[in-house]
């Protein structure tokens, strides 16, 4: 059976009894009144936090300006970056001084929310309810292999449904699709979609990946606001989309600069992933070309003189002897060397009549010495 928690009326602002009235005064209209007042003080409250976060956003902003000017200073060499470096770090501290006020104001402010007494509007209001008051407790910082493994299955289970979300373009399509699907409101939702944005990039569909690009930022948004007000996710999101329909310039704006420096991280990350497979795959046709003495073929053709190159080009021996003639006998015996080594020039190799090459004496004498090498 239900009860009634008493302790509940403890809180409840006693300016509502109606029993302290004069009996002259017409209480419902007194209690309008009080409750028009009780709104006013309320909505006042809101919109000083309103403005102060949006002071805080600014000063944010304005801080990592700031940063980023002195760290593109100190990496220039010039005389006019020396002169601006002092400068930009006066405004560096001047912004982080003005970041740490503002965000003591904010915090100070959110003290005061605690302090208000409770009324009939407060336990009442849309909103006061399992979904959106549902307080998470502290919870255990997990290791990284419960997280990949609880990151794992749930992919597995609901990777179709993550997928749909991330083609949404809409804003009420995506709020439906939530509403319908509240579950995917969590951090490995927007983990997954980070991850197939990269895919996309990667393989140069840039258009889908803008598209899921907005959907990871909305889940990110969803994520960062529940966090601030320690609520479960699934219980807020419909306050994203409210606060985004309404065209608040502002968190539009925030909103639109997040994803753009988003995309950019996408692009950046792809071009990574790109160049990697590019230097393994580069390394693995190094690997099967190896000649005999562990050598790149490549890299010592390109590192030979060019009158050498024309004659492996030419594929002209003749030309190649009367080039080593030519060259000073130590330096000929190191370029012998490393084309055997290379496998450019192939040890008893025949003619196409089926005769052996005639050797050159430089070849013969580092052959020798190879041959000795390999009995030591």
């Amino acid at each position: 059976m239900s009860r009634i928690d008493y302790s509940v009326w403890d809180h409840i602002e006693v300016s509502d009894d109606e029993d302290d009235t004069h009996p002259n005064i017409d209480t419902p209209s007194l209690f309008r009144w009080r409750h028009q007042a009780r709104v006013e003080r309320m909505e006042d409250y809101h919109k000083k936090g309103d403005d102060i976060s949006k002071a805080l956003n600014e000063s944010r902003r304005k801080l990592a300006e700031a940063q980023k000017k002195v760290q593109e200073l100190s990496a220039s060499s010039t005389d006019d970056a020396k002169a601006e470096l002092s400068k930009a770090q006066a405004e560096e501290k001047k912004q982080k001084k003005e970041e740490r006020d503002i965000d003591k104001k904010l915090a100070e402010h959110n003290r005061e929310e605690k302090k208000m007494p409770w009324n009939v509007d407060t336990l009442s209001k849309e909103g006061f309810s399992k979904s959106v008051v549902n307080v998470l407790p502290d919870a255990t910082e997990e290791t990284e292999e419960e997280k990949e493994t609880k990151h794992k299955t749930f992919v597995e289970k609901n990777e179709k449904q993550i997928k749909h979300f991330g083609m949404m373009r809409r804003w009420d399509d995506s709020q439906k699709y939530l509403f319908d699907n509240s579950h995917l409101v969590c951090e490995e939702t927007a983990n997954y979609l980070v991850i197939m944005c990269i895919d996309l990039e990667v393989e140069e569909k840039h258009s889908l990946m803008e598209q899921v690009a907005h959907q990871t930022i909305v889940m990110q948004f969803i994520l960062e606001l529940a966090k601030s007000l320690k609520v479960d996710p699934r219980g807020c999101f419909r306050q994203f989309f409210a606060k985004i329909k309404t065209a608040d310039q502002q968190y539009q704006e925030a909103f639109n600069d997040e994803l753009e420096s988003f995309k950019e991280r996408v692009r950046g990350r792809a071009k990574i992933r790109i160049e990697k497979a590019m230097k393994e795959y580069e390394e693995e046709e190094r690997k099967k070309r190896m000649g005999p003495g562990g050598l790149d073929p490549v890299e010592v053709y390109e590192s030979l003189p060019a009158e050498m190159q024309k004659c492996f080009d030419d594929k002209d021996i003749q030309m190649l002897q009367e080039a080593i003639s030519k060259m000073d006998p130590t330096e000929a015996k190191v370029q012998m060397k490393r084309c055997i080594e290379s496998g450019l020039w192939v040890p008893n190799s025949k003619t196409d009549d089926g005769d052996e090459k005639e050797e050159d004496p430089t070849y013969e004498e580092v052959k020798q010495e190879l041959e000795e090498t390999k009995k030591e």
